[in-house]
């Protein structure tokens, strides 16, 4: 991207300076030179700005998109760990049923002291509507109100932040873009400079330049209202 826009200021330089050693004499061409200079100073400077916009929205996508994927391995390190813990509290659940079931008081005590602090209240809660004997009672702790897994939450506040921040990362590409195309519109208005040195009939070369500057309107416009770093 910065490439194109080196290139558009060096054609631009080298027409000023074509411009300047072939033409000169009446008053009418004077004019018309000094105005083609400004329209080449004006799409040299334009160029500039928008490679160095294109470039800095490149580095800022580049830097986003690589903390959205730091976040997303977090968030799902974050997952699996959650789901290490749920299959940890299932299965001391599972195995206290069954003691509690078998009548086996001690054993039963021993996996409820294993159950992770996070666990307890839904576990409490769910032990005292007597699941061993009431049908209608929730499969597991999980199914309580009381349940909070803190590791669940945070691996899902990980993984919306990571969605923010890639959302970000594709805003500041699609602002490079712009840029880019800026750079493009730019390079048609120095075709039109070049095509208006071809020519020695001062009509013809007039109407050339003062379309380039029409066209050069366009992309100023966009310079000055497009977000810039």
């Amino acid at each position: 991207m910065a490439e194109a826009g080196g290139a558009n200021i060096e054609v631009a330089h080298h027409l000023n300076e074509h411009e300047h050693g072939e033409h000169g004499g009446t008053s009418k061409t004077k004019i018309l030179e000094v105005f083609e200079a400004v329209v080449l100073a004006l799409v040299a400077i334009a160029t500039a700005w928008a490679g160095y916009q294109a470039a800095k929205w490149d580095s800022v996508q580049s830097l986003l998109y690589g903390r959205a994927s730091k976040l997303r391995v977090e968030a799902q390190g974050k997952a699996g760990y959650a789901t290490q813990i749920q299959l940890y509290n299932a299965l001391t659940v599972s195995e206290w049923l069954k003691a509690d079931a078998a009548g086996n008081t001690k054993l039963a005590e021993l996996f409820e002291r294993r159950l992770l602090p996070e666990i307890r209240p839904a576990f409490e809660a769910w032990k005292a509507t007597d699941p061993i004997h009431n049908p209608n009672a929730p499969a597991g702790p999980a199914q309580m109100p009381q349940y909070h897994s803190a590791t669940t939450e945070e691996a899902q506040k990980l993984d919306q932040e990571a969605a923010g921040v890639f959302e970000e990362g594709t805003q500041a590409r699609e602002r490079a873009d712009q840029y880019v195309r800026v750079t493009v519109t730019l390079a048609t208005v120095l075709l039109l400079a070049a095509l208006s040195q071809r020519f020695r009939t001062t009509s013809i070369r007039t109407s050339l330049i003062i379309l380039a500057f029409i066209v050069l309107l366009g992309p100023l416009w966009r310079i000055l209202t497009l977000p810039r770093l």
